[in-house]
């Protein structure tokens, strides 16, 4: 735990829309104040986080932003000095690709730093497609996993589908999963072949824009369905 007389600069987690729809539809107003307030950023992609600060506040000084870029390819040694302008009495904003900051997302990482290093946490209110989806799915909110993304090898991704099927049926927890959008359709064919026929399962894609799509059947109903899931943004969610 780091101390010092001098006050710290906060560390805001600003989340963004979940796809291309105007920002203040689905983010309050205070998104909007700290953006025009604060000029250090860690964000997952530059450019794509340079147009959500423009959308927001158009006239943000894009020459005055000193962002720095943290995704998979980030080397872990560096992230402390990210944090250096807390440390210095600046506040830092967080920006994920799409939705929240920290949930399944690396900003986590810079997170945990700035909670050893003593810096003040604030999460703002945004779209998060987890919570959005499991509102919406029907299916046991109480009591919930999100497992991210299943393995890609055929034969360990139908047994971590069978073995989230026994687990929700063991605790009655609601299990939710994701998959690279362009594998969605592949992902919902293995599911409906490999998942009890009584099994509930939840689709819910494009949330939050003008081609939202979420609907809750069992497996034996899917089978007589279809839906385009092909590169569309999805959350999975199943309850035996």
């Amino acid at each position: 735990m780091e101390s010092s007389d001098k006050p710290k600069g906060k560390l805001y987690l600003i989340p963004t829309t979940l796809g291309d729809n105007e920002p203040l539809e689905v983010l309050p107003i205070s998104i909007k104040r700290v953006i025009e307030a604060v000029d250090h950023y860690i964000v997952e992609n530059e450019k794509s986080a340079r147009h959500f600060i423009k959308k927001i506040y158009p006239r943000k000084s894009q020459p005055s932003l000193k962002i720095e870029v943290l995704n998979k390819y980030t080397e872990p040694e560096t992230l402390p000095s990210f944090l250096q302008p807390c440390l210095e009495g600046m506040d830092v904003g967080v920006i994920s690709e799409a939705g929240c900051p920290g949930i399944a997302d690396p900003g986590a990482d810079v997170v945990r730093i700035a909670h050893q290093k003593n810096i003040q946490v604030v999460p703002l209110v945004g779209p998060s497609s987890i919570v959005l989806a499991l509102m919406a799915s029907g299916l046991n909110g109480q009591n919930f996993a999100f497992n991210g993304y299943l393995p890609i090898d055929a034969a360990l991704r139908k047994k971590a589908i069978k073995s989230l099927e026994r687990k929700s049926m063991d605790s009655r927890q609601s299990q939710l999963f994701i998959e690279t959008p362009y594998r969605n359709d592949k992902l919902f064919k293995e599911l409906i072949k490999t998942l009890a026929k009584s099994t509930k399962l939840c689709i819910a894609c494009d949330i939050t824009l003008a081609t939202e799509f979420i609907l809750t059947q069992s497996i034996s109903e899917w089978q007589n369905s279809s839906v385009d899931l092909n590169k569309r943004p999805a959350i999975f969610i199943i309850q035996g």
